[in-house]
């Protein structure tokens, strides 16, 4: 992946996205975060930093809306009872479909907006948007706003990560990070395992239905 950033990596950021915000389960944060490290180390497309950087968040944003039109299209399209029916072969289970469309309901417009920042629904939440018609305008912008927020979160957490290492090579940080980690161990693996319990419960939350 490295030795093709420089001449694939905004076009990649931009598929990965895009299938990270459709209804195929694809972490962001294996994308974004990544992309702001390589950025700050220069070794994407333009080769100036902070350059990369904004491309890198701007290709990240386009994705993640280009993603979200898909399920909003397919939503809008297709309909409910055929989504209920044939979803969880496309890894859309009712459940999920029905707990999206209920926090629809519950907050309207605004939901596109804030369930673009949370784990779980994050992708889902265009479904019902497309399902309740949801003008163009309106779900583009609330979507691209969540969207933004979020993509510019991730780069800029590999950016911060990225800072300074532009003048060790790959094979450098690889041992580098391993001497970290073995100092760190004690404390890294209960914080892991931590976070790990946390991303699960939160999602549960979320993704639990409190009405009929």
């Amino acid at each position: 992946m490295v030795a093709v950033a420089p001449t694939w990596g905004f076009f990649l950021i931009f598929v990965f996205m895009t299938i990270e915000s459709s209804f195929i389960p694809f972490p962001s944060e294996v994308v974004m975060i990544p992309a702001g490290f390589v950025a700050a180390r220069g070794g994407l497309g333009t080769g100036i930093p902070a350059v990369d950087v904004g491309i890198s968040v701007l290709m990240g944003l386009l994705g993640s809306l280009a993603g979200a039109w898909i399920n909003y299209g397919l939503a809008l399209k297709l309909g409910q009872p055929f989504l209920l029916r044939w979803g969880k072969y496309f890894f859309l289970p009712p459940e999920a479909l029905l707990r999206a469309e209920e926090l629809f309901r519950q907050y309207g417009a605004g939901a596109t907006f804030f369930c673009r920042l949370l784990p779980a629904i994050r992708q889902l939440i265009s479904i019902p948007a497309g399902l309740a018609r949801m003008g163009p305008g309106p779900f583009t912008l609330w979507t691209g706003l969540g969207a933004g927020i979020w993509v510019l979160f991730l780069t800029l957490l590999g950016w911060s990560a990225g800072q300074g290492t532009a003048e060790l090579s790959y094979a450098d940080l690889v041992h580098q990070g391993k001497d970290t980690i073995r100092a760190n161990l004690p404390w890294i693996i209960p914080t892991a395992l931590g976070g790990l319990a946390a991303y699960v419960l939160l999602s549960k939350r979320i993704m639990r239905r409190t009405g009929a």
